[in-house]
């Protein structure tokens, strides 16, 4: 008797038209509360986060639930939709949809629930009715068991990606199992930067160019298979999955608003990973708040002079480029007087991470995410070039800065599913050979479980970045959808490294343990690149803004 429910690309298309529904009903609820003379509100907003981040949430969900019913069926059309993959989806659009109706978990502490905005749910009820028998104890154990049959796969389920994509996909999969898990833990152990080595053969497998334009040395592959990459890559290790995170910020800003000179100087090196760049944004008493910068550069003649302080600089000192957003304007008291600088700097070592002129700064210890390191910097009189003034044009950083959250968000997502998958791999894999009360864990439910919703939500994030990529490559507005990504899988990849340690047990908690590391790894993901409360904030006004 097969588990697969009847008729399932119909009950997921169903669950996704339910959970769109709702999130229009919860959208108007809340836009009641905001909206004064027909625009959002800021401080009503504010004044109803927990109100507008539940809408987030939501919508998240129910594209989520979109996602995956447009490639279940896209599959099932090709003859392709196996138990692999309609398994978790079902499982999925049942738990999902029973979370929009009873209430759905932010964070560790905090539920949203519709009823809570007078916004019923019933409307929700026969399709969970209807999905109920595709999320029995039976079906999760069967997911556990293709979970052992699909071992050393990239991924539980058929991808839906072109040939193109899907060799890719292959061949960085390969490449992080034999380059990259292997030795991740000992580099985490060692709090060591990632060795150049590994950098080069990254570079050379065209990583830092993906892409970027042809003609100016890149693969021109696009966001999906930044994604794709990402993903293999932040599965062996989060360190290496990011090692292409500054190179997209760095080429995305000279691409869109450098000089000519500016992109034949910088363009090919970053793309070849021989300029190994680094974001230099954040400031001690700022945080996500860059309109807040106080970090200042003053022209003298063909030179900008600066002095402050920046922090959470990563790969700061090896890297050896600074995509620099400071104040250029002193009278200014928000984002218009900032200005981003493409400012060189040379690599420094563990003796002396800051080797210029006017630049000091150390490293910030941490739990996790330790490859590339962190740092904090202080300018003093640190001189850069005016022809190094991005675009030629101050005043402008902020802007140009926001053009690359989506990509950075995208690629972000991607990270944490890769986190999220290796915490699966390894989870799945202690609990089929550890041995408890005469059987393996995998047989107890509450184990099987956890392991199938790790599957089961893994895919759904899959989908949901991989769509937000693809708007970005179609050169839509993505900002709603990266954000949708971003948090949606940063949640799921730290859930899945703590279940994963919970099914290690004692083991887990030892710091030899690699499922230990990916808990710490796993947390930074909720933080940086706009925290949480951040992306579920940008996902909730841009809903509302269209808000009848």
């Amino acid at each position: 008797m097969s588990l697969v429910l009847p008729d399932l690309p119909d009950l997921l298309d169903l669950a996704a038209r339910e959970a769109s529904a709702l999130t229009a009903e919860l959208r108007s609820a809340v836009a009641d509360r905001v909206r004064r003379d027909g625009r959002v509100d800021r401080a009503a907003l504010d004044a109803e986060q927990h109100a507008a981040h539940g809408l987030a949430w939501a919508a998240s969900y129910a594209e989520t639930l979109r996602q995956t019913a447009a490639w279940a069926r896209a599959l099932h059309e090709a003859g392709r939709l196996g138990e692999a993959e309609a398994l978790p989806a079902q499982l999925l659009a049942f738990e999902y949809l029973s979370q929009l109706a009873g209430g759905l978990p932010m964070n560790q502490g905090e539920m949203f629930r519709a009823a809570d905005l007078g916004v019923p749910t019933a409307r929700l009820e026969p399709a969970i009715a209807a999905l109920r028998p595709g999320a029995s104890q039976a079906v999760k154990a069967r997911i556990v068991e293709l979970l052992d049959q699909a071992q050393g796969r990239p991924s539980l389920e058929a991808s839906g990606l072109d040939d193109t994509l899907e060799a890719v996909r292959d061949q960085f999969h390969a490449f992080a199992a034999e380059k990259i898990a292997p030795y991740a833990q000992g580099w985490h152990l060692g709090d060591e930067l990632i060795p150049l080595a590994l950098i080069e053969e990254l570079g050379a497998l065209g990583v830092f160019g993906l892409t970027a334009p042809e003609a100016w040395g890149g693969s021109g592959l696009g966001k999906v298979a930044m994604c794709v990459v990402s993903e293999a890559l932040s599965r062996g290790w989060i360190g290496a999955g990011s090692l292409g995170t500054r190179s997209e910020i760095a080429a995305e800003l000279i691409l869109a608003h450098g000089t000519e000179d500016q992109k034949r100087r910088y363009l090919p090196g970053i793309a070849s990973g021989a300029i190994i760049p680094t974001a230099v944004f954040t400031e001690p008493e700022a945080g996500s708040d860059l309109g807040a910068l106080r970090t200042r550069a003053v022209r003298d003649g063909d030179v900008w002079t600066v002095s402050g302080a920046k922090t959470w600089i990563t790969h700061g000192a090896r890297a050896d480029l600074m995509t620099l957003l400071v104040r250029t304007d002193p009278a200014s008291k928000d984002h218009r007087g900032l200005s981003m600088f493409l400012a060189q700097k040379p690599r420094g070592t563990e003796a002396e991470p800051f080797p210029a002129p006017g630049m000091s700064g150390g490293e910030i210890a941490v739990i996790g995410y330790r490859g590339m390191k962190e740092y904090e910097i202080a300018f003093d009189g640190f001189a850069v070039p005016d022809a190094d003034l991005l675009g030629g044009q101050a005043g402008q950083g902020f802007s140009q800065l926001m053009a690359t959250f989506e990509s950075a968000r995208i690629q972000t997502a991607a990270r944490a599913i890769g986190v999220a998958q290796n915490a699966l791999d390894l989870a799945a894999d202690y609990a089929r050979t550890r041995r408890q009360f005469g059987q393996p864990l995998a047989d107890f439910p509450r184990v099987a479980n956890k392991l199938a919703m790790m599957a089961a939500e893994i895919l759904g994030a899959r989908r949901l970045a991989w769509f937000a990529g693809r708007a970005k490559d179609e050169g839509r507005r993505c900002d709603l959808e990266a954000g949708m990504a971003k948090l949606l899988a940063a949640r799921i990849a730290w859930a899945a490294a703590d279940n994963a340690v919970q099914i290690h047990g004692g083991n887990g908690f030892a710091v030899e343990q690699p499922v230990s590391r990916l808990l710490a790894d796993a947390r930074i993901l909720n933080i940086f690149e706009g925290a949480g409360e951040i992306q579920a904030q940008v996902i909730a006004r841009r809903l509302l803004e269209g808000a009848n």
